[in-house]
């Protein structure tokens, strides 16, 4: 592709000219991906600076890189164009490369610390009964409801290059509307910039990932920018940070939903079953009755979020009462392990304040016996919040054990001891271990007939990263195998 058209509506200046090659066969922001006749894009990370890979890019190939930092010397016949953020740029030159494929589809964000992956698959299920729609986040992609293989380098929202590719593959497809999780690290890193969302969900704030954005102020900051970008903003209306993403954004229409307060959409007439929910929503002086197959009050938000969100681009009741109905769950999001022995075994992904608030609590209404709760908290993460963690998993748990996540750099007995202080606040009883699979072994052991196990924190990862590596771990494969041995 021609370089005018990779830099259509980008301001830039050239620092070096090198007898350009019109043909820029690929992009990339990682040097290890550099290809000849690429163009590589220059970006300051939080430990590593693309500036300082130029001569190595060069030696590669590379035709052009894109820079927002000048340095004295360039290799020769390379040539370098300066922009102001090369982040920003980045999101714009994907586009263009792959032709600005999003241009030609309907696109709904979710944004929020918890719900986001569930409400994105609900919402999924719903447009599935008007087409083929696409879906991307935490769990991966997959469109026409069938799981593809495409991996990504992030954990929730793909880089620019990465999303644009799976957009174009989307809409190859007959994709036609795409559903994707929006996360704050994805708008504060300005990997959304261009794109415009038909509709974008806030499902709620609390407390994460403040090792990355230091304050609350700065997360909510992050979030709120989804809603600078789309038509129709639909926000929780029961949470106390939804004023705040309305007063920053300026969506052409507010939609709010919730349980507690009056909202736009409101869920009335609650019936918790042993299988899931149902629920009543007056809609147009009409009150309409809607079932969720799916356990857990946060997953009536989360179905709220998706009926806003419907029902703003004119989706009719009749289909968004089908597509709950039709929801199947999400892998690692109260997800059971089946056994015969009489007591329940849960899988979810809650990793944060809130998150394990709302698992605790709706594993607590269908339990007639104990619950045990077993988690962990990631290392080089926010830190602040593991004792908060502890003092809820104690405060809501007849016993907790804690045990190491994805302990990274960090020494898993340092993490625990951390969730510990917030568990001493408690009167529950704990065990610690190292070994996840250890303390796994342990919960299952202990649950007697009408009792629930909750091992939280990891959900649908089938990994666990200790220091520098990444090791092959799924908790429902190590539930089953204790179930097999008691």
């Amino acid at each position: 592709m021609k370089f005018d058209v990779i830099m259509q509506g980008i301001d830039y200046e050239i620092v070096q000219q090198s007898a350009l090659n019109d043909n820029i066969e690929s992009i990339a922001l990682d040097s290890r991906q550099v290809k000849e006749k690429g163009m590589f894009i220059c970006l300051r990370g939080l430990q590593v600076d693309g500036h300082t890979f130029i001569e190595n890019v060069a030696q590669k190939g590379a035709s052009v890189v894109v820079i927002d930092r000048e340095q004295e010397f360039y290799p020769p016949n390379l040539t370098v164009c300066k922009v102001l953020d090369a982040r920003k740029s980045l999101s714009y030159i994907a586009a263009n490369f792959y032709g600005r494929p999003a241009d030609k589809l309907r696109l709904f964000g979710v944004t929020g610390t918890n719900g986001k992956t569930s409400v994105t698959y609900i919402m999924e299920s719903v447009l599935r009964r008007i087409g083929d729609p696409g879906l991307i986040g935490t769990v991966g992609i997959s469109i026409k409801g069938k799981k593809l293989n495409i991996p990504f380098a992030t954990s929730t929202t793909p880089d620019p290059p990465e999303l644009q590719q799976i957009f174009q593959h989307m809409l190859d497809n007959g994709g036609q509307d795409v559903v994707m999780e929006v996360s704050s690290h994805a708008l504060a890193l300005h990997k959304m910039e261009g794109l415009f969302f038909e509709a974008a969900m806030f499902t709620n704030l609390t407390q994460d990932h403040l090792d990355f954005h230091g304050t609350m102020e700065n997360y909510l900051a992050a979030k709120a920018k989804l809603f600078g970008q789309c038509r129709y903003g639909v926000v929780n209306g029961d949470d106390k940070y939804s004023p705040q993403i309305m007063t920053i954004g300026n969506c052409e229409k507010w939609i709010t939903y919730g349980i507690d307060s009056d909202c736009d959409i409101r869920a009335l007439h609650i019936k918790h079953m042993p299988e899931g929910s149902s629920f009543d929503i007056e809609i147009e002086g009409v009150l309409e009755n809607f079932y969720l197959p799916v356990k857990g009050k946060f997953n009536i938000y989360n179905a709220l979020a998706a009926i806003g969100a419907a029902l703003a681009v004119g989706i009719s009741v009749e289909h968004i009462k089908s597509g709950l109905a039709a929801f199947e769950g999400v892998p690692g999001r109260i997800q059971s392990v089946p056994n015969d022995k009489g007591f329940h075994v849960l899988v979810d992904y809650a990793h944060s304040p809130d998150g394990l608030v709302n698992i605790i609590n709706a594993v607590r209404a269908f339990t007639t016996g104990q619950v045990i709760t077993l988690f962990g908290c990631g290392g080089d993460r926010d830190k602040e919040k593991r004792p908060i963690m502890g003092r809820i998993a104690g405060e809501l748990s007849d016993h907790c054990i804690l045990t190491s996540d994805n302990p990274r750099s960090e020494p898993p007995k340092a993490i625990i001891d951390r969730i510990e202080e917030g568990v001493k606040d408690t009167s529950c009883s704990y065990d610690t271990f190292v070994d996840r699979r250890d303390a796994i072994f342990k919960g299952v052991a202990m649950l007697k007939s009408g009792d629930a196990l909750i091992i939280a924190g990891k959900g649908h990862e089938d990994y666990q990263i200790i220091g520098d590596q990444t090791l092959h771990f799924d908790d429902v494969e190590i539930a089953k195998e204790a179930l097999a041995a008691c």
